[in-house]
């Protein structure tokens, strides 16, 4: 019998190739499918990828609605990774903040326009060495060296390339 947690994992694995490779559903289809995921996970009796779960901090600085911001926490939540959802357009005192209290292993963000590549740059810097920033929204795939610019570990073009991440991170 395979283990619980391979058996999640190459789920997740058809999931996101599926996506990486054609493309998104529709945004009901998206959470239909972390609901699957979530029934899944239950049914193998564990609590995600991890024995011990990552910690990600989410916000956004720009972001006043928060779709993509929404779908990669519930995603985030179905793997198993623990939360902390500082919520949408956040200062970089408060995200530096939050990052310092709770020493995340990734600190997930969207960005929306390219004047927050100062505020990026800042909240990197003040960073532990063990967070990442992972990162999606449009200034990534406006300007392919942003990520680097600005400290971004990775940006995930969407939801299937997060899981891919994060497949490989577990």
């Amino acid at each position: 019998m395979q283990n619980p947690i391979d058996t999640y994992r190459k789920a997740i694995d058809q999931l996101a190739q599926t996506w990486i490779s054609s493309g998104l559903p529709s945004r009901q289809e998206i959470d239909h499918a972390a609901d699957r995921l979530l029934r899944l996970r239950d049914q193998l009796g564990i609590q995600g990828l991890w024995t011990s779960p990552p910690v990600m901090v989410t916000a956004t600085l720009d972001d006043g609605l928060g779709q993509g911001l929404a779908v990669i926490e519930k995603y985030a939540s179905t793997i198993g990774i623990r939360l902390v959802s500082l919520g949408l357009m956040q200062t970089p005192e408060t995200i530096i903040a939050a990052c310092q209290r709770e020493q995340p292993d990734f600190l997930g963000m969207t960005v929306l326009q390219f004047d927050t590549e100062d505020d990026l740059i800042v909240i990197a810097a003040n960073l532990s060495p063990k967070t990442r920033i992972v990162a999606g929204g449009p200034v990534f795939s406006g300007d392919p060296e942003f990520a680097e610019r600005t400290g971004t570990h990775y940006a995930a073009k969407h939801v299937g390339y997060f899981l891919r991440f994060m497949l490989d991170a577990a």
